[in-house]
């Protein structure tokens, strides 16, 4: 009898503490009266203020839906720019609310960091970028090159793990800032700039003479990026998780910021779910019922955040790809709203 009131009193006590340790980033964020999104800062298209300071970009644009989710403001948002080495300490550390940072997806970071990473929303692979002047084309030419790189990412293990593969050298030149990096590849200080394609086509885009370099066609990994959370707050991690979904969900629904007050009107019981015609999914996130259709009129869907940040008629001019709908042959498929 006394071995079961000792249990009984140590489930008592652990289920009383586990709300202080699980859970907490909502009502933090909503006390706070604003999101803190880390970003990069420097990535034209994905996270980077413009000439008048306004953040604009996918991974930006990710963020602002987030903060329309939860506040039905967008604008409720501050920004906090984060090199690679200081991204995850950050998040770690409550610095940021969410990291919204052209971030990949790894086993390690999921489980020795812990984070928990949500759907992917860009999909992506590393690349090579160089001098047209060189001639080289291809990445299995770089043999003794002079490499710049960023330090704590994925892809100075790529680049290495590369190399090595095909019995090559290389000279990596590790710089910390991205900025600094690019420098150092437009003034010549190395060969080769190595990144993220969807990365390595937004440094080009702003370079002196965009036309002077090339992307190499080789693709090297898998690169799924994704916004970031913390271990621990399934709450918070459901909704910036169902946030992306939304986006996706929006784009094969044919929501759009234009049209979304007259699809309130949709007879479609799924689409009157989504937006909250219908209540409940709301509820079952902690958020208002309007929360999407606050996401889909002041951000709009994820196609639209695409073509205007990152597309063909911008200056990076990525095609859809692997980011198209599901329907379309790529792989954005966003889970059930039900």
């Amino acid at each position: 009898m006394k071995g079961l009131k000792v249990m009984a009193l140590l489930c008592a006590v652990l289920m009383s503490i586990s709300p202080v340790v699980f859970a907490g980033t909502l009502d933090d964020v909503r006390a706070r009266g604003y999101l803190i999104a880390g970003v990069n800062g420097s990535v034209f298209g994905f996270s980077m203020p413009d000439e008048k300071g306004v953040w604009k970009g996918l991974d930006v644009d990710t963020a602002k839906a987030i903060a329309a989710a939860v506040f039905g403001d967008a604008n409720k948002i501050k920004f906090v720019p984060l090199t690679a080495v200081q991204r995850l300490p950050a998040l770690q550390s409550k610095e940021i609310d969410v990291l919204c940072r052209n971030t990949t997806q790894t086993l390690t970071r999921e489980t020795i960091n812990g984070l928990n990473f949500v759907h992917v929303n860009f999909y992506d692979g590393q690349g090579f970028m160089v001098p047209k002047k060189l001639g080289i084309k291809s990445a299995k030419e770089l043999n003794g090159a002079t490499v710049c790189v960023l330090p704590g990412t994925t892809t100075e293990l790529n680049a290495a793990d590369f190399f090595k593969k095909n019995n090559m050298k290389w000279k990596p030149v590790v710089i910390e800032q991205a900025a600094e990096l690019n420098k150092a590849f437009f003034s010549g200080r190395c060969d080769v700039l190595t990144s993220d394609v969807s990365q390595l086509a937004a440094h080009r885009a702003v370079a002196p003479n965009p036309d002077d370099y090339v992307i190499l066609p080789e693709v090297i990994s898998k690169e799924p990026l994704a916004p970031v959370v913390r271990h621990g707050d399934d709450q918070w991690y459901d909704i910036v998780n169902w946030t992306v979904m939304a986006l996706i969900q929006a784009e094969e629904f044919g929501i759009t910021s234009k049209n979304v007050d007259e699809m309130l009107k949709s007879k479609d019981p799924a689409i009157q779910r989504f937006l909250g015609v219908t209540p409940g999914l709301g509820k079952a996130l902690g958020l208002d019922d309007k929360w999407v259709y606050n996401i889909i009129k002041q951000v709009g869907n994820y196609g639209e955040i695409f073509e205007r940040n990152v597309g063909p008629k911008t200056p990076l001019g990525l095609q859809r790809g692997l980011n198209a709908l599901w329907t379309q042959g790529g792989l954005m498929y966003a889970a059930p709203f039900r």
